[in-house]
C-alpha cells in the first residue's frame, strides 16, 4: 500500500497516538477507502465507478483533453458542433517541427466569406507556421461581408470570438503546441515597426510548380519550411531594413488574400484530420441556439404525422443566394434532387438552410404538394420561442448560418450542393460519427456515405473545385 501523506500507519504525527491511527473507526475506514476507489476507478482497467461510459476500454485508449475531463477515442463523437478536442494529433505535429524561432510572427485574418472559407483560410495559415517554427500567432480576426449585399466580402473585422469559442481556441493550441504565443492584436508583439505593414505572401511562390494549375494543391510541403527560411534569409540580405527573427527585429508574416484550398491535407495522418478542426469550436451562444433548433425541429417532424412521428428529420442546404457563383447549381438541380433522395429515404420532415426567402416558399410549396413533406426553417421554428427569436434576431447574417451548421450536424440525413464550402464541409464533419478518429476519406462524388449526399457537378477536377475536398478540415 502506498504510504499515505501523513506519514504511514503506525507512526506518530503531530502528538496524535500511533494507537488511535491504527485503529479508525470502521465507518471512517470505508469512507476513506470508497473515496480512494472513487478516485482512482477511471485508472483502473476492470474498475469504474464515476464514468461508466469509459469501461473496459483500452486504457490507453482514454485521453486528456483541454476541454473535458477524459475523452475515449474508440466512442467519442467527433461529428457534433461541439464535439471535445483531441490534442495529440497535433501536439505530434508540433513535435516534428525541430525549431521554433522567437521572432517569428504569423497572422491569419485575410479572410473572408462564410464559415467554410473563413475555417480554412485560419487553419491553413496556422498550419503553415506551424511548419515555419514561428513561435508567434496573432489571435485571428474576422472579417463581415455587408448585410446588404452578401456578395461584398471585405467589410470592417470583428474580434476572433464573433464566431468562435476564444477560451477554447487558447487553451486548445496551448495543450497542443506551447511553443506557440498568442498576441491579443497586432500591436502586442514585442518590437512590432511602425507602421504595421508586414509583407504578404502566398505558400505557391516557394517552390517550382511546373505547369499546375494555380489551384492545384502544393507540391512543395516536405520542403516548405526550407523554402520559406532560405526566403526569410535572402529578403534579409536584399532588404536592409529588414532582419532575421529574433524578439528584438520580430518578422511578422501575413499570407494574402485567397490562401485557402492549398494544403493536402492527407500529409498530416487521418488523427490530424479528424481534429484539427476542433480547435475553432463555435461560441457557446451559437451553440446552445443550434441545440435548441434541434429540439425545436424534432417535435415538429413528429407533428407531422404518418412517417415523421419518431421526430427524425433531413438537413437541406439550398445554396441560391445572392453570392452564389453563376457554374454553380441552380435551384432547378438542387431541389428535385434533394426531393428525390429524401423522399426515397421516406423522410417526412425537412429542415432547410437558405438564405434566399422566395426560393424558400418555392421549395416549401413543391415538397408538400408532391412529395408530402412538411419544410421548415429556424426563423420558423422560433416563432413559439420568443426569447430565442429574439437572440436570433440579434445575430448578423454569417453567424446566423452558424446555428444552420449546428443543426445540419444533428440532422439524421444531410444534403447539400457541391461546390458550398458550407455543404462540404459539413459532410466532412458528419462522416466522423462512425470511424471518428480514424475516418477514412469521403469519397468525393459518390453516393454519400449514408448520413450525407452532395449534389453536384463532379466531372472536372478545377472547374468544379474538387481538390477543396483533399484540402479542408471538417
Amino acid at each position: 500500500m502506498p504510504r499515505p501523506p501523513w506519514g504511514g500507519f503506525g507512526t506518530r504525527v503531530n502528538g496524535i497516538s500511533s494507537n488511535i491511527m491504527a485503529r479508525p473507526n470502521a465507518a471512517v475506514v470505508f469512507s476513506l477507502m470508497f473515496a480512494l476507489a472513487s478516485l482512482w476507478s477511471c485508472r483502473l482497467p476492470k474498475m469504474c465507478l464515476a464514468k461508466q461510459s469509459t469501461c473496459g476500454a483500452d486504457p490507453s485508449k482514454i485521453i486528456t483533453s483541454p476541454s473535458i475531463e477524459t475523452v475515449n477515442e474508440r466512442t467519442v463523437d467527433l461529428s457534433k458542433a461541439d464535439s471535445p478536442f483531441i490534442s495529440w494529433p497535433l501536439e505530434r505535429v508540433c513535435k516534428e517541427t525541430t525549431t521554433w524561432t522567437p521572432g517569428l510572427v504569423f497572422v491569419c485574418d485575410n479572410n473572408s466569406g462564410g464559415i467554410g472559407n473563413i475555417r480554412t483560410y485560419i487553419l491553413v495559415c496556422m498550419r503553415y507556421a506551424i511548419e515555419a517554427g514561428a513561435s508567434g500567432l496573432v489571435l485571428p480576426r474576422i472579417r463581415t461581408r455587408d448585410t446588404e449585399n452578401l456578395s461584398d466580402l471585405m467589410k470592417d473585422y470583428k474580434p476572433f470570438d464573433y464566431m468562435f469559442d476564444e477560451g477554447h481556441f487558447r487553451r486548445s493550441l496551448n495543450a497542443a503546441c506551447p511553443q506557440i504565443t498568442i498576441y491579443d492584436s497586432n500591436e502586442d508583439i514585442p518590437n512590432a515597426p511602425s507602421p504595421f505593414q508586414p509583407p504578404e505572401i502566398h505558400p505557391i511562390e516557394f517552390g517550382d510548380r511546373g505547369q499546375c494549375d494555380n489551384r492545384e494543391l502544393s507540391h512543395h510541403i516536405g520542403r516548405w519550411g526550407k523554402l520559406f527560411w532560405e526566403w526569410l534569409e535572402k529578403t534579409a540580405k536584399d532588404e536592409k531594413k529588414l532582419h532575421p527573427p529574433t524578439p528584438e527585429h520580430p518578422r511578422i508574416i501575413r499570407f494574402k488574400w485567397g490562401v485557402l484550398f492549398n494544403w493536402p491535407t492527407w500529409k498530416d495522418g487521418p488523427e490530424f484530420v479528424a481534429t484539427y478542426g476542433g480547435l475553432l469550436r463555435f461560441r457557446r451562444d451559437i451553440l446552445d441556439m443550434g441545440h435548441n433548433i434541434t429540439e425545436y425541429m424534432r417535435e415538429f417532424s413528429a407533428s407531422q404525422g404518418k412517417g415523421g412521428g419518431s421526430g427524425v428529420f433531413v438537413g437541406m442546404h439550398l445554396r441560391t443566394e445572392a453570392d452564389a457563383l453563376g457554374f454553380w447549381p441552380k435551384y432547378e438541380e438542387q431541389a428535385p434532387a434533394y426531393l428525390e433522395r429524401a423522399s426515397s429515404l421516406r423522410y417526412k420532415a425537412v429542415y432547410l438552410a437558405t438564405g434566399d426567402e422566395k426560393e424558400a416558399s418555392k421549395f416549401k410549396e413543391t415538397a408538400s404538394k408532391d412529395y408530402g413533406m412538411g419544410v421548415t426553417t429556424k426563423h420558423k421554428l422560433l416563432e413559439d420561442h420568443p426569447e430565442d427569436k429574439e437572440r436570433m434576431d440579434s445575430f448578423t447574417w454569417d453567424q446566423q448560418a452558424l446555428v444552420d451548421y449546428v443543426v445540419m450536424t444533428e440532422a439524421d440525413y444531410f444534403l447539400g450542393a457541391n461546390p458550398s464550402s458550407f455543404s462540404m464541409t459539413l459532410a466532412m464533419k458528419r462522416h466522423l460519427k462512425e470511424d471518428g478518429l480514424y475516418t477514412r476519406p469521403w469519397k468525393i462524388g459518390s453516393d454519400g456515405d449514408g448520413r450525407s449526399w452532395v449534389v453536384g457537378n463532379y466531372d472536372e477536377y478545377y472547374k468544379n473545385w474538387l481538390y477543396m475536398y483533399e484540402s479542408m478540415w471538417p
